[in-house]
């Protein structure tokens, strides 16, 4: 069993951790493999990675930037899988400094292994389009979707918000331990990390050699501007404050910050129009955290949280909650289409009432996983890359949220 992490102390605490875990497993059956270079059966779990403290990304309450890297193997040794976490934004002193007390602030506290599964698994039959590459999962400890970049540091706070270095610094890592020479990359995240996966697109590519394939594909990061049921519009106002908080403008992409004020920005319709790098986007039209946190009001405009309890079970939507339910759908894929047609774009968006499904291994690959085009997400996105066809699929055949597998 082999461990890739440096004998600092933290590292050196998740290798203990990670044997603790193991002897736990064991006792109980489970089969479960803790591995920086491995291909097993059963679940695998792979121990983080913290940057060194030469860096000045540093998370929220200012300890280091952690990812968990699985290393290729074979015919993958030379590509390379990047994915981002997601996990919302925080756009006050106060959210941050709340977060800093969470994983998702601090790498003191977060997890130290992650379970690899989904379009992060090792194993072939799970995911045979990039189980032997080089995978990596890059943890979200930020609020910016790793835009942000203040040099001062409050003293009373001690926040630190330097998203975008944290960026930065993991890819110059991961370029040192030889993605310099790949030969195939694709940056990926889920959420907040799908949309840093949209916003860093192009900058991704520039990194890579000239003669790489490199792509991007975008898991419920298409977050849609639109206004709530109560006719306010929450994520404007959310993201206004993330850009002056996180000083996010100069890491946007310029050809939209060009063009419009920097918080539009941060809505993927108003930025892919121009990302010259191809991009898969993987997304429901009725995504649960959009449909709980941009067309739910907020509690003061929604009487009673009659649609707060509506957008959990949206079978006790009365009929004018319904319909606000099918429009929001509606104008997903309404945006979706404006965005005109570019051939080296990709789709699968289903109606599934779910969240972040590339890193679900169920939804992901196999005979019950969703399937658009009579093709699972994950036979989907490794076509469209390895082009060998290209795919669009879009779910009109319901109008309504679905439970999917």
């Amino acid at each position: 069993m082999s461990r890739m992490i440096s004998p600092t102390l933290g590292q050196c605490v998740c290798m203990l951790f990670c044997l603790v875990i193991l002897v736990k497993a064991e006792d109980s059956g489970v089969n479960i493999t803790i591995v920086d270079n491995a291909v097993a059966t059963g679940a695998v779990y792979v121990c983080f990675t913290l940057l060194p403290h030469e860096y000045t990304a540093v998370c929220p309450d200012g300890s280091p930037p952690a990812y968990h890297f699985d290393k290729g193997a074979g015919d993958g040794a030379n590509s390379w899988l990047v994915h981002l976490e997601g996990g919302a934004w925080c756009e006050s002193t106060q959210s941050c400094v709340g977060r800093m007390k969470q994983a998702l602030g601090s790498s003191i506290i977060m997890e130290k292994m992650y379970n690899f599964s989904g379009i992060l698994d090792g194993r072939k039959e799970l995911n045979p389009e990039f189980h032997d590459w080089n995978r990596i999962f890059v943890r979200y400890c930020d609020g910016s979707s790793f835009t942000g970049d203040v040099e001062e540091v409050d003293p009373a706070t001690n926040l630190h918000f330097r998203g975008a270095r944290i960026f930065q610094a993991v890819m110059q890592e991961l370029l040192g331990k030889g993605m310099n020479n790949a030969s195939n990359a694709l940056l990926t995240g889920c959420s907040a990390g799908g949309l840093a996966s949209i916003l860093h697109c192009d900058n991704f590519r520039e990194l890579m050699p000239a003669t790489a394939r490199v792509k991007c594909a975008s898991d419920a990061g298409f977050f849609l501007h639109a206004k709530d049921y109560a006719g306010g519009n929450r994520s404007e106002d959310l993201f206004y404050k993330v850009v002056q908080l996180h000083r996010s403008a100069a890491n946007l992409p310029p050809s939209c910050t060009s063009k419009m004020e920097p918080t539009l920005c941060f809505y993927p319709q108003y930025v892919v129009p121009q990302i010259q790098t191809p991009l898969f986007i993987l997304n429901s039209a009725f995504d649960t955290y959009q449909i709980q946190h941009i067309l739910t009001p907020r509690p003061a405009d929604d009487p009673g949280l009659s649609f707060q309890r509506c957008s959990l079970n949206y079978e006790k939507c009365s009929p004018r909650q319904t319909i606000a339910l099918k429009g929001f759908g509606l104008e997903f894929i309404i945006t979706l289409a404006r965005l005109g047609t570019c051939s080296s774009r990709g789709l699968f968006i289903n109606s599934c009432f779910a969240h972040c499904q590339s890193t679900d291994g169920k939804k992901w690959y196999g005979d019950v996983a969703e399937k658009l085009g009579n093709k699972a997400m994950a036979k989907a996105l490794g076509d469209w890359y390895h082009d060998r066809s290209g795919f669009q699929q879009i779910d009109f055949k319901h109008d309504l949220p679905q439970s999917c597998t």
